[in-house]
């Protein structure tokens, strides 16, 4: 069946069979579109390590081992449901795939060959490297053409472990050709972290949610992606032409020439959209009745600091300060993290910069933490954040020492993340104190006052005790990311639950405007950093629940103050008000969505 320009068809796959093209369909999780051809991205391991191990850590090898078999089974297991809605030949061959893979993960003779191996102290990468190649050279012996097939597979399975057991995904995009669209069948935001926008045009993957970590860096980024998407990465062969569109969430492939006529014209008209939203820069973020609404940018990485200023963003509402750890197997040091935020803090110009401090754990894992973290059944509800600070105080200490000095560089504001209870944030400020005394002692050059300490409000418990939080928090910072999925129980980053990551649900709504009035009658500052901030359909109703300060990537700054600018906030308010006496999510959208288009 022909599939008209920008639309999927109904088995979201192949739309002209005479010019093969195949159109995949996902999850936009990054608007935009881009073209270029395919850079096929399977994280193989280059290098697989070889060490010996000591009797009493074997063991702990074996353990390892069966945990990375064990995340390798529930990734497969997710492609697998995902692409049960396939039809037709292809659906039945990625589902036959999958399910041999599984079944090699479960072979005795794999699992036992492997651990063999690890007890006689052998390290378990290099047990698991010389086993598969051991049965892929068994297989590859046969006269059965098909069996001798399944040689290729076993070493898939075994790249797949190793993956699992380095925990670090891809080495690296600097082998990619400009303009290039990478295809993948996971991205970690530490891998994210590692793409250059001046190269990479775009990304997909079979794997991944719309309000994952992952998501979030493609928005900062300004990269459009599709997560989502199983059976993308054998569905594409390296360096065909491919269209990715990550405002409707497809993967065209092999486009015609209409359909890549239809998207250069998207691409024109997104261009002049941008350069007609940046016209915006110097004027200010104020609603038509005179309400002044600050634009601050989140920031992932040092270098969108400079997207930032170019956008004319008023501050820095969330530095994410993970970035420092991620990709790397040691621990940054006080002076290299000085030097880094430093750097950022001066290039800000003398805006605030809200720093956060460590948010590691759940999604965002870091080697360089190694131990610290520990193995936890469930991350995101495991130790993280501030209790991932407090519980290695000495990590704290080091990067609050830091951020006092990179104070010295301009106006600073320390946030704490997955804040629950009054006693964490007194316990921070105790060593915040300890730190600022000990720099002070050493006349070490730092902010010349203490700065402010806010919380995040990022789980009920925080926005529900908000009142009592208030008393003691100098700012807040709602957290919208983790707000709704650990009020709604959804694992943003999970693709099989994303249609259920409502913003708009009552409960969700009810929370951020309890912990926003809250704030504010103490007086003290309330920002929404969350991913509903760049977000121009929901700005009406964050103003008109009295949010005053919207924190976003730079990428989305330029369309929410279009937003601030044609609407009135006493209608807002008005809005906002008519919103809180609902009970119906849908009847929110449609109240919300109907305001929106009068303005």
């Amino acid at each position: 069946m022909k599939t008209e320009p920008g639309k999927a068809n109904s088995s979201k796959r192949t739309a002209k069979t005479e010019t093969k093209e195949r159109v995949f369909e996902g999850l936009g999780v990054s608007p935009g579109v881009a073209i270029g051809p395919a850079h096929l991205r399977e994280g193989e391991v280059a290098r697989v390590p070889e060490y010996g191990v000591a009797a009493a850590k074997v063991a702990a090898e074996v353990q390892r081992l069966e945990k990375a078999i064990e995340k390798a089974v529930r990734q497969l297991q997710k492609i697998r449901s995902k692409s049960a809605g396939f039809h037709g030949t292809s659906g039945e061959e990625l589902g036959y795939l999958l399910e041999a893979h599984l079944q090699m993960l479960s072979s005795r003779r794999l699992r036992e060959g492997v651990i063999a191996r690890i007890a006689k102290r052998l390290n378990a990468e290099a047990a698991v490297a010389r086993e598969i190649e051991s049965i892929a050279a068994a297989f590859a012996e046969l006269d059965d053409p098909y069996l001798r097939s399944r040689a290729s597979e076993i070493r898939e399975v075994g790249q797949r472990i190793l993956r699992n057991l380095n925990q670090r995904g891809f080495s690296g995009f600097g082998d990619l050709n400009i303009g290039s669209v990478v295809v993948a069948e996971e991205i970690t935001p530490a891998d994210t972290a590692l793409m250059d926008p001046a190269k990479v045009a775009g990304f997909a993957c079979a794997l991944g949610g719309a309000e994952g970590h992952t998501a979030i860096m493609a928005r900062s980024l300004g990269l459009p992606a599709v997560l989502g998407t199983p059976g993308i990465v054998g569905g594409v062969d390296p360096g065909s032409p491919v269209i990715l569109d990550g405002s409707e969430g497809l993967v065209i492939v092999n486009p015609t020439k209409k359909r890549l006529a239809f998207y250069r014209k998207r691409q024109a008209e997104q261009a002049k959209e941008v350069k007609a939203l940046a016209r915006l820069r110097k004027l200010p973020a104020e609603t038509k009745d005179g309400t002044r609404i600050q634009l601050q940018a989140n920031l992932e990485l040092p270098r969108e600091v400079g997207q930032a200023t170019a956008v004319g963003a008023e501050g820095v509402g969330l530095l994410r300060t993970e970035f420092l750890y991620m990709n790397r197997n040691d621990l940054p040091d006080e002076e290299e993290q000085t030097d880094v935020l430093s750097g950022m803090v001066a290039g800000l110009a003398g805006k605030t910069v809200t720093i956060r401090t460590l948010d590691i754990g759940g999604e965002k894992l870091a080697s360089s933490l190694g131990g610290h973290l520990g193995a936890c059944a469930n991350p995101a509800l495991g130790v993280r954040a501030i209790r991932l600070s407090l519980r290695a105080p000495e990590l704290l200490e080091t990067q609050l020492a830091a951020i006092l000095r990179a104070g010295a560089a301009g106006p600073i504001r320390i946030l704490l993340p997955l804040i629950t209870s009054v006693e964490e944030l007194r316990e921070t400020r105790t060593i915040l104190l300890k730190v600022w005394r000990r720099l002070k002692r050493r006349k070490v050059r730092m902010a010349k006052v203490l700065p402010p300490l806010g919380v995040m409000i990022e789980v009920p418990g925080a926005a529900l005790s908000a009142d009592a939080l208030a008393r003691e928090a100098d700012f807040f910072a709602v957290g919208t990311n983790d707000l709704i999925m650990y009020t709604l129980a959804i694992d943003r980053g999970e693709e099989q639950v994303a249609h259920l990551y409502n913003p708009l649900h009552p409960a969700v709504f009810r929370l951020i405007h309890f912990a926003v009035d809250a704030g504010l009658r103490a007086g003290k500052s309330v920002s929404v950093c969350g991913e509903i901030a760049g977000d121009p359909r929901y700005t009406a109703l964050l103003i008109g629940l009295g949010v005053r300060e919207l924190s976003m990537g730079p990428k989305a700054l330029a369309r929410v103050k279009d937003r601030v600018r044609k609407l009135d906030a006493a209608a807002a308010a008005r809005l906002a008000s008519e919103i809180s006496m609902l009970s119906d999510a849908a009847e929110i959208a449609r109240l919300l969505d109907f305001f929106n288009e009068r303005i």
